[in-house]
C-alpha cells in the first residue's frame, strides 16, 4: 500500500525512501488511533530509543577521542532527551503527520512535546527496520546535525544545573511556581518563574511546563554567571 500524500511528503523531508511504507504508517500513528488492525508506534518508540542511544554514543566516542565517560555522559543526555527529540521532530514538520485521535488532536497533540519524542524515536526504528542501522545512522546524524558538534561539554539541562548551583551553597532545591496560563487549552502558554532561596528569580513562557521551567533555569543561571 502506498503512502499518502502527507505521509509521502514527511518521507521526503526526512530523506528516506520506505520499500515497507507500514513501518512510516505505524511509527507515526500515536496510541489515540491505534484499532487491532491499525496498531500504534509504542513498541517503535522503545526499538528506536535503543538506536538513536548507539548512534549518539558512537558519534560522540569518534568526536572526541580522550573525554573520559563524566564528560561524554552529560553531552550524550542532552542529545538523546525529550526536548532534543521534540526539537528535531518539529524542524522536519513531523507534527504534520502524526496520525491522532479527535480527543488528542482537539487537545494539541500535534504540538506536545512527548508525543513528538516518541515518535521521532518510532520513525528512527522505522528506517532502522526497513534499510538496517547504517541507514538508520546516516538519517539520525543528518537530522541532528550540528547539535552533536555544538554540544556543551557540561550539557545537564538547565534545571539540573541550577539546582546543583545552589545546593553548592548550601541553599534549598529552587521553587518553580506557574505564574500564568494564556491560550486557549489545544495550544497553552506558560509563565513559570523560578526562585532561590537567596532572593534570585528568572521568568520562562513556553507551551509546555516542562519547557517553561527549562527557560527559567537557563535564564536565572545566566544571570548568576554575569554577576559571579
Amino acid at each position: 500500500m502506498k503512502l499518502s500524500a502527507d505521509l509521502q511528503g514527511f518521507a521526503a523531508r526526512l530523506g528516506h525512501d520506505f520499500a515497507r511504507p507500514e513501518l512510516l504508517r505505524r511509527a507515526l500513528t500515536h496510541p489515540s488511533m491505534s484499532t487491532p488492525v491499525r496498531p500504534d508506534n509504542q513498541r517503535l518508540e522503545f526499538l528506536g530509543d535503543r538506536v538513536l542511544g548507539l548512534v549518539m554514543a558512537e558519534a560522540l566516542l569518534a568526536a572526541d577521542a580522550v573525554a573520559s565517560e563524566g564528560r561524554l555522559a552529560p553531552r550524550f543526555n542532552a542529545l538523546v532527551r525529550k526536548e532534543t527529540c521534540a526539537d528535531v521532530a518539529r524542524s522536519i514538520g513531523l507534527g504534520d503527520a502524526l496520525k491522532l485521535g479527535r480527543s488528542e488532536m482537539l487537545s494539541g497533540g500535534r504540538r506536545k512535546e512527548a508525543i513528538l519524542a516518541d515518535a521521532l524515536e518510532a520513525v528512527i526504528a522505522a528506517v532502522y527496520a526497513d534499510a538496517g542501522f547504517e541507514t538508520a545512522r546516516a538519517v539520525v546524524l543528518r537530522l541532528w546535525g550540528g547539535r552533536i558538534s555544538d554540544v556543551a561539554d557540561d550539557a545537564r539541562d538547565a534545571k539540573t544545573s541550577l539546582q546543583e548551583w545552589a545546593q553548592a551553597r548550601g541553599q534549598n532545591p529552587p521553587d518553580y511556581v506557574e505564574i500564568e496560563r494564556s491560550g486557549p487549552d489545544h495550544a497553552p502558554e506558560f509563565t513559570i518563574e523560578v526562585r532561590l532561596e537567596s532572593g534570585e528569580a528568572a521568568q520562562g513562557r513556553a507551551g509546555s511546563k516542562r519547557q517553561a521551567e527549562q527557560l527559567a533555569a537557563r535564564g536565572l543561571l545566566a544571570r548568576l554567571e554575569e554577576s559571579a
